[in-house]
């Protein structure tokens, strides 16, 4: 029987002795999960920097001082911003265009935080105060449909409460992805033994089909590990 460990991301890129640096690390990282620092989320790039095997200045979002905030937790020089990352700015919000959009949920499924909501061949729209600009759901849109703008007055801040809250939402929506992938390998394994009646070819299949399953599994976990160590893995695998 399937769990959600087998499909959820392995981010164990840190040792236990690392674990409460990357703790204190990721507190401070703005939680976008916008993936510029060249990592799959936050997390996996304050597990980085914990090892040592990342720079202070990967992150656009938290800028400056978010490079300041890290320099003086872990007693290392503050650098300037990695240019190969992108540049900081104001707090942009993405805005869906609703003349323009078809309803094909791609900015959903791209959404690390759950901010958008919709349905299919419905008119989509983003929840402000919950955005982070991250981007994601930007050049996946087949018709275009998606800006970012500047944020209002009201919104422009990017607070403690709302970091929090979105690594919270982060990681419910991990859970439940992981979730519904359990529940559709273990509706297509029922389908498949149902459908294969006294026949032992077809059993045989089946078993083999469970193997490979099983062997694709444990390839994206060490994928996964190996992409946590390397800045440039991620972006060549999102590519």
């Amino acid at each position: 029987m399937r769990n959600a460990a087998d499909i959820v991301p392995n981010w164990t890129g840190a040792s236990k002795a690392e674990e409460p640096l990357a703790d204190a690390i990721d507190a401070i990282l703005p939680q976008t999960q916008c993936t510029r620092c060249g990592y799959e989320a936050c997390r996996p790039y304050a597990q980085a920097i914990a090892r040592g095997d990342a720079a202070l200045n990967r992150c656009p979002p938290g800028g400056s001082a978010g490079i300041r905030a890290l320099a003086e937790l872990t007693g290392l020089p503050p650098l300037p911003l990695d240019p190969a990352c992108g540049v900081e700015q104001p707090r942009r919000l993405a805005v869906v265009d609703e003349a323009r959009c078809i309803g094909c949920t791609i900015c959903i499924q791209k959404c690390p935080v759950d901010a958008i909501v919709g349905a299919p061949k419905q008119m989509h729209t983003v929840i402000a105060s919950l955005c982070t600009g991250c981007e994601l759901c930007v050049a996946p849109c087949p018709v275009d449909c998606i800006d970012l703008v500047a944020a209002s007055d009201a919104d422009s801040d990017w607070t403690a409460a709302q970091r929090e809250a979105s690594r919270s939402r982060f990681e419910r929506r991990n859970a439940r992805l992981a979730r519904e992938a359990v529940r559709r390998l273990s509706h297509r394994d029922d389908a498949a033994v149902a459908s294969t009646g006294d026949a032992p070819a077809d059993r045989l299949a089946v078993v083999r089909a469970a193997v490979g399953r099983a062997r694709a599994r444990r390839a994206a976990r060490k994928a996964a590990a190996r992409g946590t160590g390397e800045p440039g893995d991620f972006a060549e695998r999102a590519g």
